[in-house]
């Protein structure tokens, strides 16, 4: 008599603390993972086709909207790829210290709300961060000292806090003054003793025994830890300039999701974002930074992706100990752009995200109208590597409930912070079995 596989299906309709709206789709069929998706279902935007027919200087504040809590990664690689198309290069001098800064700016904020507010109640035990903090109200209190100043950074340098508007092809609009930077310095300080702290209490945290291989991809900039420049590089002997980027990564629609799956060609699937920017570049970590990371346990590479709330800790050191560097030595710049005039070409920007490295390319015409937009957000060049840690997870805890199981189903695509927009969705859970 043939025993009957049970077959289950595990489906999150909504995944709560991720930024944007998304479900998760698990099937089983005794102890065999049969399909898993993630599936991104947010309408989409159109975004690239909204730029086109639109001036180049109006770019950074359009792709500043696709996101709330990164649009200064969106603002900086659209700089970068028309100053490319343009043929201009700001990569020395206070205007790139205060581009620098701005985008430290929004790591703290960033990676501040994902390890306090998304991602320590998986660790916690908790279903989000306001029932988390009627038992840990120090630590969700951390969390939004260290969000606090770098919104303060933002909008120092950026305007305002959420959708800056101080950022122009060419520089700012306005530079800020010495004596506005050094108003920055106390929040920052504190916000980098809490940043130490974080690493310290991120790894006593419990992390499963599990190790992934992607090729792991991201800027290498010479000079520093990648935020706002340099070429793309992995693991795997990839050395591409930005221009380089579409001949290298293949973009796919696929049925079950609203955004674009990425892989290398010919070489499959790969990662971006903090676990890829430490492996890659863990030696051009500022000292203090480098310091904590030895002290938490880190090796020079992380491959376990549930680590990665301790490596975007060590990334808020970072971030903390360079802005305090930058305001230090600021020297306002005599003009808060560099001039610059439209010419017909193809710009190529690409920067480090929080979540990952986000590329921009750019076709203009001799007036500076945009003939044609690409823009490839880290979360669609991640959704292969995230289904494929959903399928290293279920497959190691087939003997987890249904319920287990689905929470560390969720806390696998959490790892990676995808931003697919801001969520304030709860879960609705629902069970098929066969």
């Amino acid at each position: 008599m043939s025993e009957t596989r049970r077959t289950r299906t595990i489906r999150t309709d909504y995944l709560a603390r991720v930024e944007g709206e998304g479900a998760m789709y698990v099937k089983l069929e005794g102890d065999e993972v049969l399909d898993v998706k993630l599936r991104i279902y947010e309408p989409p935007r159109f975004f690239e086709a909204m730029l086109r027919g639109r001036a180049f200087t109006e770019a950074p504040d359009i792709t500043a909207r696709i996101c709330g809590i990164c649009p200064i990664a969106y603002q900086m690689s659209s700089v970068r790829a028309m100053e490319d198309a343009c043929g201009v290069v700001i990569d020395e001098g206070p205007l790139r210290d205060l581009r620098r800064l701005i985008y430290c700016g929004e790591w703290i904020e960033s990676h501040s709300l994902h390890v306090y507010m998304l991602h320590a109640p998986d660790f916690l035990g908790y279903p989000g961060a306001v029932e988390m903090a009627r038992d840990h109200r120090e630590i969700v209190e951390q969390g939004l000292q260290m969000k606090k100043a770098g919104n303060a950074v933002m909008s120092v340098v950026g305007g305002r806090e959420v959708h800056p508007i101080n950022i122009r092809v060419g520089g700012f609009y306005r530079a800020p003054t010495r004596a506005e930077l050094g108003a920055l310095t106390e929040p920052l300080e504190r916000a980098r003793e809490t940043a130490l702290a974080t690493v310290r209490w991120a790894s006593t945290l419990s992390f499963p025994d599990v190790e992934r291989s992607p090729e792991l991809l991201a800027l290498h900039d010479p000079d520093g830890y990648p935020i706002d420049r340099g070429r793309i590089v992995s693991d795997g002997g990839l050395d591409i300039a930005p221009a380089e980027f579409s001949a290298h990564v293949v973009e796919e629609h696929v049925e079950h999701s609203n955004a674009l799956h990425a892989h290398l060609r010919d070489r499959g699937t790969y990662l971006t974002g903090p676990l890829a920017r430490y492996a890659l570049a863990a030696d051009r970590l500022w000292p203090l930074a480098r310091e904590a990371a030895s002290d938490a346990g880190l090796g020079p590479v992380c491959r376990n992706p549930f680590q990665s709330i301790v490596v975007r800790a060590v990334e808020l050191v970072q971030a903390c100990d360079e802005a305090l560097a930058i305001i230090e030595h600021y020297e306002q710049p005599d003009a808060p752009a560099v001039a610059l005039e439209p010419r017909r070409g193809v710009g190529h920007g690409a920067t480090e995200a929080p979540r990952g490295l986000l590329y921009h390319r750019y076709e203009i015409d001799e007036r500076g109208t945009i003939l044609d937009a690409v823009i490839v957000p880290p979360t669609s060049q991640n959704q292969l590597a995230i289904e494929e840690d959903l399928r290293d997870v279920v497959q190691r805890h087939l003997d987890l409930g249904d319920e287990q199981l689905t929470l560390r189903c969720e806390q696998a695509i959490r790892n990676h912070d995808p931003c697919i927009s801001c969520a304030t969705h709860f879960l609705t859970l629902t069970i098929d079995r066969g």
